[in-house]
């Protein structure tokens, strides 16, 4: 049977592609992938990528939701209250954008998600590294040499 391996992408519908691109823009740093005219646009996540699609119709996310990471949750967090969005002061970093999507941040080091290092390298994070809990986690499930 085949094994899931990881997220390739993320598609989030939005109301109009370059005001989500602005939005976006002022709580993250991030290369555009590329863009097909003014319905979709891509976001570069090493070798991963978020797709924009104009033309979202339904109501905000409840439950339903998808987790973005990043090497600094903190900041997000301080960016986000920047822009009047309402978010808790510690802990889990949930909010909604613009359009109703549901999005949960957390930190790179806090979690098993790892990125290969010529990835991280070619981001501009090779300096990136795991709290011991997380490294103790990735060890635990075989995930990590042992000596890390």
């Amino acid at each position: 049977m085949p094994r899931l391996v990881g997220i390739n992408h993320i598609a989030l519908e939005v109301g109009d592609v370059g005001e989500a691109l602005q939005w976006y823009g002022r709580l993250f740093d991030f290369e555009l992938r590329g863009r097909h005219g003014n319905r979709m646009a891509f976001i570069d996540m090493g070798d991963q990528f978020i797709a924009l699609s104009s033309g979202r119709s339904q109501p905000p996310d409840g439950s339903r939701h998808f987790g973005l990471v990043v090497d600094d949750k903190e900041t997000v967090r301080a960016r986000l209250r920047e822009q009047g969005v309402d978010v808790q002061s510690a802990g889990s970093l949930d909010f909604r954008d613009p359009w109703g999507n549901h999005v949960q941040v957390v930190d790179y080091r806090e979690i098993q998600f790892t990125k290969a290092q010529p990835v991280l390298r070619g981001m501009g994070l090779d300096g990136l590294q795991k709290t011991p809990e997380a490294r103790d986690e990735l060890r635990a499930k075989g995930l990590a040499d042992p000596a890390a």
